[in-house]
């Protein structure tokens, strides 16, 4: 449900005139009420990429303690850490966007957050009240641009209001979860007269109806082919488990979403099997399936649709049995049908894999069999490698234990922010971004934050020269292509060096064509601390 409340006013300048505000604060301006607002509310971590606008609010970060700046050359880089960032605390990071074209700017990582129900709160900056109407060249809908993506959308009405506000949009992501907005145009911003309020509670995930919880018990006694499929704070390490449980007690097959926010695995944890991509394989994964039980999830649909395929993927036969929505509390749900169902049997947990190096010419199988080797132990992996991570996810599932970050709105771009998000909000675990070229050229300006912020980040780009999985979709959907469709699809002319690039963004890197010299180089940067970058010249 989003929230507009464009004309909500407080009833005065000097406070909010909704609910307390800190006494001793009175006189900040707008931007310095807002800032000292977020950090009261919990909000450390601010990915800016600011601009005239936001100006008063750059200039509070010094005034006022208790925000962490992280300075993002493309905004799309700050959405996407912002989600990173929120993916591995489950805490709001905000950023600082410039005007409606720094959002838009933003938008598609946005998008990704949205469907991966990331909590970020959005600062952006819009021209003074008075100076809208004249239609300046950087003036437009910033409300409208910001809608599509928002659970929350408010701009700051009175400098009284700002703090208030602000408490109000982390409050939004934090209950939603999703994505708040808020604008504050440069007067409010500039203007004196404003109050710290005191942060609000967010609103608990909804508890799931202890009758769903019977009547999923029920279905799952009476399957002969259960299988439970899961998204959201189920995929967490305790929930496993219990599923696992009444797996064993049911028979049923354990599932999770292709494009999961979160998933943890790896030895010692509960194995669980992903969806896959093609919507054919998933019909046939799913072949003879009498329960589907959904849990913080959805049915599966595919990803696009095709001539004469279905969309819905979930066989006919199927019955869909939703145990928890999205939005309700699932873990909870899951540990009372358990218990409802007796489910106390040990859980499954994931053996050691091949430990063994490969030899040979890079493949996406081969690079993933050193990846997996080499793994360390609480390790993030943020999984943009697209057609390449195909190959690479499930031999990973055999590694040290680790957290697995998936694409979750399937705009390109993620990867390399996502990487820095999680690397600030872990700074003591590695992270491993796996990214495709196409991928990687959407949003290379992270390396730049990388490099700036010393993140423990290595970054491995999987570079076939082309957009493979477009061709994968042109074979589907046009059968072959001629000269000038392959053409679009094609990275060579000229070849993209990622070495360079990286070299010149000040991250250090190399380029290796075979699994013995990615095995060495792949060691050498988990030893050493800050980013470095491995091109895998894929045969």
């Amino acid at each position: 449900m989003r929230v507009h409340e464009k004309h909500l006013r407080p009833t005065s300048s000097g406070a909010s005139g909704q609910g307390k505000v800190a006494s001793d604060q009175q006189g900040l301006n707008g931007a310095e009420s807002l800032v000292r607002s977020l950090a009261a509310a919990g909000v450390d971590t601010y990915f800016a990429n600011p601009g005239t606008t936001e100006m008063q609010l750059v200039a509070a970060l010094d005034r006022i303690e208790g925000l962490r700046p992280v300075l993002c050359l493309f905004e799309g880089v700050a959405t996407g850490a912002a989600d990173g960032y929120a993916r591995m605390t489950g805490r709001p990071a905000a950023t600082l966007l410039h005007l409606g074209p720094g959002l838009a700017n933003g938008l598609a990582n946005l998008h990704n957050a949205r469907r991966a129900r990331s909590s970020i709160v959005n600062i952006v900056g819009d021209h003074a009240t008075y100076h809208r109407s004249l239609d300046a060249p950087l003036t437009s809908d910033i409300e409208g641009i910001a809608r599509p993506v928002s659970t929350f959308v408010r701009t700051v009405q009175d400098v009284g209001a700002a703090g208030h506000d602000a408490v109000r949009a982390v409050a939004a992501a934090r209950s939603a979860p999703g994505v708040a907005t808020l604008i504050l145009p440069a007067d409010l911003a500039w203007s004196s007269g404003a109050a710290v309020a005191n942060p609000s509670q967010p609103v608990a995930p909804r508890d799931v109806d202890p009758e769903r919880i019977a009547a999923t018990a029920a279905a799952l006694r009476n399957a002969v082919h259960p299988a439970l499929l899961m998204s959201g704070t189920v995929l967490r390490r305790d929930s496993l488990t219990v599923a696992s449980r009444i797996a064993a007690a049911t028979g049923a097959r354990l599932y999770c979403d292709f494009f999961s926010p979160r998933l943890e695995r790896g030895i010692g944890l509960v194995p669980v099997r992903r969806l896959p991509y093609s919507s054919e394989q998933v019909t046939e994964e799913l072949h003879g399936t009498d329960v589907l039980v959904l849990i913080e999830t959805d049915p599966p649909v595919a990803f696009f649709a095709y001539p004469g395929k279905p969309s819905e993927l979930a066989p006919p036969q199927t019955r869909l049995v939703r145990l928890a929505g999205p939005s309700e509390n699932g873990s909870a749900a899951l540990a009372a049908l358990a218990d409802l169902m007796g489910a106390r049997a040990a859980a499954v947990r994931q053996s050691a894999g091949k430990s063994e190096l490969p030899k040979g010419a890079l493949t996406p199988a081969l690079a993933g069999a050193v990846i997996a080797a080499l793994l360390p132990e609480s390790a993030i992996v943020v999984d943009e490698a697209v057609t390449s991570g195909m190959a690479v996810g499930p031999l990973c599932q055999a590694a040290a234990p680790h957290v697995w970050l998936s694409h979750t709105g399937g705009a390109l771009g993620l990867g390399l922010p996502m990487s820095v998000g999680a690397a600030i909000a872990c700074p003591e675990r590695k992270t491993l971004c796996l990214v495709g070229d196409g991928s990687a050229m959407y949003t290379p300006q992270a390396l730049w934050t990388q490099a700036r912020e010393g993140l423990n980040v290595v970054t491995i780009v999987f570079s076939n020269r082309a957009y493979a999985i477009l061709n994968y979709e042109l074979q589907r959907i046009a059968a072959s292509g001629g000269p000038a469709a392959r053409s679009m699809l094609d990275l060579t002319r000229p070849e993209i060096k990622f070495t360079d690039l990286a070299r010149g963004m000040g991250v250090e890197a190399s380029r290796v064509d075979t699994a013995e010299a990615f095995a060495v180089e792949l060691r050498a940067a988990l030893a050493a601390p800050g980013p470095r970058l491995i091109e895998l010249a894929l045969g």
